[in-house]
């Protein structure tokens, strides 16, 4: 078996399951070789995945959760500002408690109404055509709209936005050269005109409370903030964009379960959460070892790589009956593809409102759903999602309250 999780082809049409297969059989702590880099370890069974995140005294998050360490002065190293994502705890924690009572259960589920609204508008745009692109029309309108909701911008540059950060988790080498380092100075730039905006004129949003608050009785400055909007733009879309997607992807590959699930609407919270478990939007995060130890019997070297894999995880057999069956009635589902220990997504409940809105809108209003061509995945060994993904359906009327 050939395994190779640095080759964005890898994840052309998907995650690599044979390849994780091998790994969880024969090598679930693997030595990955890693060209112009020292190697990294690919940990891929649940277990193992799971503890790596809960134990940041062992396996940290600085100086990055990418596999490839930064370059001074890139979107993820300015000298002593951190992105939120690649701090550790104590520093970690305060940062969290910024903005962390917003994103818990209560404020997501307020957010409900809002968020139906929008689901159904982003419908009603194109139900009466009977065609579309399903991400670019659906599945990546609503997180768009979602965040751009929250921190006080316009909801057409919450879809700009978003259009960089796919740019920003595309392959260097399927782009232009300078594309990325161009959109991530796009971000920033943005990120300052919101930063002087909301300094000079403070609201309810969350921006707002980003700009005025204190860590260790410290304002936040210019470039803090801005690290802080990129991580909330960049991880506001991609679980619920890709899940969408992919979800849909998926229910189509099993028409029997489709029609299970429009037949029964109370089974779409449950189905999310399978969902979530078969499709893992965010391939990996990694750690570094502080310290040497041992994992899964090989000995791991302080400075060494931890790169943990979600969706080999999540399809542990160890830790999942029938692994690779989609079973929307599955109970309990402790999947990770929202991470796991201190960094587990703070969007989480946020994810599930604007997934749970959008599926049962699609699942009540678009019929006779299928494929109108190949769908085009998104060409990166970090985020797996589709790009396009062309759909016919039967052509309907706008909601009668739009």
């Amino acid at each position: 078996m050939k395994i190779d999780l640095l080759d964005p082809a890898s994840f052309s049409a998907g995650h690599p399951h044979a390849q994780y297969q091998w790994l969880r059989d024969n090598a679930p702590v693997y030595w990955h070789e890693e060209p112009n880099g020292p190697g990294f370890w690919a940990v891929t069974r649940y277990a193992e995945v799971d503890a790596t995140g809960r134990d940041p005294r062992t396996y940290s998050s600085e100086p990055t959760i990418m596999i490839g360490d930064p370059a001074p002065g890139t979107a993820f190293a300015f000298g002593d500002h951190k992105m939120m994502l690649m701090m550790d705890p104590p520093g970690h924690t305060h940062f969290r408690k910024t903005i962390s009572r917003e994103f818990t259960q209560g404020p997501a589920q307020t957010l409900r109404p809002r968020v139906e609204v929008l689901a159904r508008e982003i419908v009603d745009a194109i139900i009466e055509r009977g065609e579309c692109d399903f991400v670019s029309a659906v599945a990546g309108e609503l997180p768009s709209y979602v965040i751009a909701d929250l921190v006080g911008i316009p909801l057409d540059d919450g879809r700009k936005l978003y259009e960089l950060t796919e740019v920003i988790h595309t392959a260097a080498a399927a782009l232009p050269e300078g594309a990325q380092a161009a959109a991530v100075m796009q971000m920033f730039q943005y990120a300052q005109g919101v930063y002087r905006d909301k300094l000079a004129h403070r609201g309810s949003d969350l921006a707002s409370q980003i700009v005025h608050a204190e860590v260790d009785g410290r304002r936040l400055d210019e470039i803090d903030f801005q690290l802080f909007f990129m991580l909330l733009i960049d991880a506001g879309g991609d679980t619920t964009r890709n899940l969408v997607a992919g979800g849909l992807y998926t229910l189509l590959q099993q028409p029997e379960v489709l029609r299970e699930l429009r037949a029964d609407p109370g089974l779409v919270p449950a189905a999310r959460e399978e969902l979530l478990r078969v499709v893992s939007p965010v391939i990996y995060m990694r750690r570094t070892a502080l310290a040497d130890t041992e994992l899964a019997g090989q000995q791991i070297r302080a400075g060494d790589k931890v790169v943990r894999y979600f969706a080999a995880a999540n399809h542990d057999e160890r830790k999942f009956a029938e692994p690779h069956r989609l079973d929307i009635r599955r109970a309990p589902n402790a999947h990770i593809a929202f991470g796991a220990g201190t960094h587990v997504c703070l969007g989480q409940h946020i994810a599930r409102v604007e997934i749970d809105c959008m599926l049962r809108e699609v699942l009540a209003r678009l019929h006779d759903i299928e494929l109108a061509g190949e769908p085009e995945w998104l060409a990166s060994n970090f985020i797996s999602g589709i790009r396009r993904m062309p759909i016919r359906f039967t052509p309907a009327r706008r909601s009668v309250t739009s």
